[in-house]
């Protein structure tokens, strides 16, 4: 198995169950590992036959930014959904977090494991 990764993709959203985080974007980070099979695309050096983490960027960028989520469970969840259903990836681990959500911790989050991993 071979793994496509995005590291810190940052997001700025409204996300957070109290007031004042319904009134303020906040930023969420993303670390995503994505299992794809390489071998066609390194053979004929083809974009078509890669996962185009360019491509996976851009939608997530736009879903999250326009997602009014109350908890980053949810998130997590319909991002893990939109990388397999959209871009055909069979298993995603994803780190959610939300840095400065917490007073004394760089950040909090979550991290999800989708989908059937390839051996």
């Amino acid at each position: 198995m071979d793994i496509v990764y995005i590291r810190d993709l940052q997001i700025e959203t409204i996300i957070g169950i109290y007031d004042w985080e319904r009134q303020v974007k906040q930023t969420v980070s993303l670390d995503l590992d994505m299992a794809a099979d390489i071998r066609k695309a390194a053979e004929t050096d083809d974009i078509q036959y890669a996962l185009n983490y360019k491509a996976v960027s851009k939608r997530l960028i736009a879903y999250v930014e326009n997602r009014d989520a109350l908890l980053v469970e949810s998130l997590a969840e319909e991002v893990a959904a939109i990388i397999r259903n959209e871009f055909g990836v069979p298993w995603v681990r994803l780190r959610l977090s939300k840095p400065g959500a917490l007073r004394g911790a760089r950040d909090v989050g979550l991290i999800i494991e989708r989908g059937e991993k390839p051996q």
